[in-house]
């Protein structure tokens, strides 16, 4: 019995530890980030930095997208919730089937949108434009119309 409350000791008193050590110190600094071709899951021309974790697996994640001017992303839902913080440039967001232009918000540099699972919406920029996703993965991008899924295409 004693050595078995010595074991679950040792396992209490080191559970802490590997939390700690398993916790990782993040700085980025914007001029430094990592750019990639962004995901396959949208239109070509955007890019991905990856801050913390990655939105494809279970897990907190931070991403940035850069977009180029007149970027679309048509009407799409996702299987979390999605957290969207405009860095630099015009970020254009509205909700519904359908991409439509007349309607939607405009967020400037520190504008914020939260869309709920499963929420359609949809998004455009008018300038280059920088966007910090965050959430809890695994993310994807499941498109109201099937036909404006780019990996169709490939």
């Amino acid at each position: 019995m004693q050595k078995l409350v010595r074991i679950l000791a040792f396992v209490a008193i080191s559970l802490p530890i590997s939390v700690i050590a398993a916790d990782q110190h993040v700085v980025s600094q914007g001029d430094r980030l990592a750019w990639k071709a962004g995901p396959r899951a949208l239109p070509a021309g955007a890019e991905i930095a990856f801050l913390v974790g990655d939105p494809t697996k279970e897990g907190p994640y931070v991403v940035r997208l850069r977009f180029p001017s007149g970027y679309k992303i048509a009407a799409h839902t996702h299987p979390n919730d999605e957290n969207v913080t405009v860095i630099s440039g015009t970020f254009h967001i509205g909700m519904g089937s359908k991409l439509d232009e007349t309607k939607g918000e405009m967020l400037k540099p520190g504008g914020f949108a939260h869309m709920p699972t499963g929420m359609q919406h949809y998004a455009w920029t008018s300038q280059d434009t920088i966007v910090q996703l965050h959430g809890i993965g695994p993310s994807g991008v499941i498109y109201v119309n099937p036909a404006d899924d780019p990996r169709k295409s490939n």
